[in-house]
């Protein structure tokens, strides 16, 4: 079948989903999947004495060495509307008699669930090594860079000086949230799913809860207090989490993007070869990892909303609202994997120039720390007309294109009581960073802990 959607190009897939990622939610690790789940079903039921112990290892040797038969599994989903059944027949005639007992008490989305749990337990672990390989690459950037000063910016304007590990460490406070976050999920999604046709567990009697129970158990999964089959907040989280995840590395590779521009030149993305070349403008480099970043975010932002959406589920089974989670959950945790890794490269390589965000910070020539001028001057002359005294000096130094000291030495209310040397030390951007590298300091010590095991 040939492909139509843009991460499954064989031309663009590779770019926004890596290659893990795609493997755990793959059409085939799908299925193998709900075969794990309809044997570890009858594994449980054999060990509560409902179905032989021979009949589940027949069902189990079955599903070890079975090859389905896609295009009969295609034609056959097609006209059931899902891919259970089919399964479950192809699967039951390798069994030979012990096939009457598998998915004894499912129903469908028992199966389906169960298996999208399992391949939500994987992906997670995956998406924080690859969040913590980005955290690495940050915790770098901000340690380097503690002390280099730059101009900080809002509204796209030079507001105050800041350093470069400041703004890397910001962008690391988020990521070591989604860290947090994905360990408080986990008990909230990695639950089982088995409740029959309607939730009840009534095909199993009095057996029903000890089934599901022991069925979780050999999964590795929590049991659940009740059946969630049509409450589906726990899988509307996992990606409602994906979309912050990607979000706080849109911002990331916004800003590094414009910090790329030439006529700020800040930073500058990995060199590799021909990587964000222009098939007709030699000299050029494009933020390839942001941009990509950046529309992974977009997309998965999308999947958040529709998650929202699905989970407006009609009674005890959803009409339409289940099959959009068919789609949301795998794509969304295929593009936060690929834009972790295109992060983690970007930021693990990224170029830093000083020099030129040192030039940058000189450009207003003072008036960026026209602020510190203002508060030193407060205590003379009250905060009001420092205030005004520093603004009309910036409005002349903009207009006669002086410095802000030079304006400033010549205005006697404000040179007096601050004198020339002091005055020279506070329009100086790099005398004027605040607490920023303490703030590094204190993100740095703060160390995320463990990783998420399979």
């Amino acid at each position: 079948m040939s492909s139509l959607s843009l991460i499954d190009s064989p031309v663009f897939g590779g770019s926004f989903v890596d290659a893990d990622m795609r493997a755990l939610f793959d059409s085939d690790a799908f299925v193998s999947r709900c075969v794990e789940t309809e044997v570890a079903l009858a594994k449980a039921q054999a060990r509560l004495g409902i179905v032989s112990k021979a009949a589940a290892q027949t069902i189990a040797v079955a599903a070890r060495t079975i090859r389905f038969d896609q295009s009969r599994l295609m034609r056959e989903t097609e006209l059931v509307g899902y891919p259970i059944l089919p399964i479950v027949e192809q699967l039951a005639d390798a069994c030979g008699e012990a096939g009457r007992y598998l998915h004894w008490g499912a129903t469908t989305q028992d199966i389906m669930d169960t298996a999208t749990v399992l391949q939500i337990r994987a992906a997670l672990v995956l998406i924080e090594r690859r969040l913590v390989d980005t955290i690495d690459a940050l915790h770098s950037l901000a340690a380097e860079h503690r002390d280099t000063p730059m101009a900080g910016r809002t509204h796209l304007q030079h507001a105050l000086p800041i350093t470069f590990g400041y703004k890397a460490a910001v962008w690391l406070s988020a990521l070591e949230r989604h860290h947090e976050r994905l360990a408080q999920l986990r008990p909230r999604v990695l639950i089982v799913q088995f409740s029959g046709a309607s939730g009840t567990l009534a095909s199993l009697g009095e057996e029903g809860l000890a089934v599901q129970a022991e069925l979780a158990k050999i999964l590795g999964l929590a049991a659940p207090t009740i059946t969630w089959h049509s409450a589906r907040d726990g899988m509307a989280e996992a990606v409602q989490l994906l979309a912050l995840v990607c979000g706080s590395l849109a911002k990331i590779a916004f800003d590094v993007s414009v910090m790329m521009t030439t006529e700020l030149g800040e930073v500058s993305e990995p060199y590799t070869r021909h990587r964000g070349a222009s098939s007709t403008m030699p000299q050029k480099r494009n933020p390839v990892s942001c941009e990509l970043i950046i529309a992974a975010a977009k997309m998965v932002r999308q999947h958040a909303g529709l998650m929202l959406d699905a989970m407006v589920h009609d009674f005890e089974r959803a009409t339409g609202a289940w099959h959009v989670e068919w789609a949301a959950i795998p794509e969304s945790f295929g593009l936060t994997s690929g834009a972790l890794v295109q992060a983690s490269f970007m930021l693990s390589g990224l170029v830093v120039h000083p020099d030129r965000m040192l030039k940058n910070l000189g450009l207003s020539r003072g008036l960026i720390v026209a602020e510190a001028v203002m508060m030193a001057l407060a205590p003379f002359t009250g905060r009001q007309t420092a205030h005004d005294l520093v603004y009309a000096a910036c409005r002349h130094a903009v207009e006669t294109e002086r410095s802000l000291f030079d304006v400033l030495v010549e205005v006697q209310d404000v040179v007096v009581p601050l004198g020339r040397e002091r005055l020279r030390s506070l329009t100086d951007p790099a005398n004027y960073l605040g607490s920023a590298s303490r703030m590094v300091d204190q993100i740095l010590k703060t160390r995320f802990r463990g990783v998420l095991e399979n």
